[in-house]
């Protein structure tokens, strides 16, 4: 299976910008699988979100067809990072697309920061979806620092650990940390986080693929728009 994790370029809260671009990194994925940030689609405008009902999304809102037509395009399964709105619930989530332009699952992050939780709900369920012969446990931020996150899905079959986060500056060591903590029950872990400015935070890049054990398969710096690459063979 070969993964990218991808670092876009997020314009604040502007959705209709953010799918479009989404949508070309997708139809030039030169892979089975590509991963985007958490909220990617909005970025983490929290002040924005809670104003304006038009910013969130249903698993089915018809303004992602660019999306599944770009999956559709590029045979590539994608993560994508949005606010979701699932059975009268607000959660921040990952929306996974298949290669038919199909949902295949979402997944709501379950472990919330204080401010998040004004505005969203937890997630109550581990999600693992089968892409290329591998299992994928989806993560989201927060999540990863939780030990017991990593290791239910581990538990649970996952073999890969897939974050889409948010590690501002100065958090440098907190990242490889919570890499570490999943990949030391023996998953790879695919991490997509941010690159710049993001609801007044700033991000330092550095996504990547990790082998089981914890050694950097691949990494980015801070560039924008940018993929990294790699192959985890079954």
């Amino acid at each position: 299976m070969r993964v990218a994790t991808v670092q876009p370029f997020t314009a604040p809260a502007d959705l209709a910008a953010n799918i479009t671009e989404h949508a070309r990194l997708l139809r030039i994925a030169d892979a089975d699988l590509c991963v985007f940030p958490e909220l990617s689609l909005t970025g983490l405008e929290f002040e924005a979100l809670a104003a304006d009902p038009g910013l969130w999304l249903t698993p089915d809102d018809p303004r992602l067809e660019p999306l599944r037509e770009a999956c559709r395009a590029s045979a590539v399964h994608a993560v994508i990072g949005l606010p979701l709105v699932e059975d009268g619930h607000r959660h921040i989530g990952s929306l996974v697309l298949g290669p038919g332009g199909e949902t295949v699952a979402t997944y709501a992050k379950r472990n919330l920061h204080n401010s998040e939780e004004e505005l969203f709900e937890p997630g109550t369920r581990q999600v693992i979806v089968e892409v290329g012969g591998r299992r994928l446990g989806l993560a989201i931020c927060l999540d990863a620092a939780n030990p017991d996150h990593a290791r239910e899905l581990a538990e649970a079959g996952a073999d890969v650990y897939v974050l889409s986060a948010l590690f501002s500056e100065g958090q440098e060591d907190r990242l490889l940390d919570q890499v570490g903590v999943a990949a030391g029950y023996g998953m790879w872990v695919v991490l997509s986080q941010y690159s710049g400015k993001t609801g007044g935070m700033a991000a330092f890049g550095g996504s990547g693929v990790w082998r089981p054990g914890g050694a950097a398969e691949v990494r980015l710096g801070g560039e924008v728009s940018e993929w990294a690459y790699a192959t985890i063979a079954p």
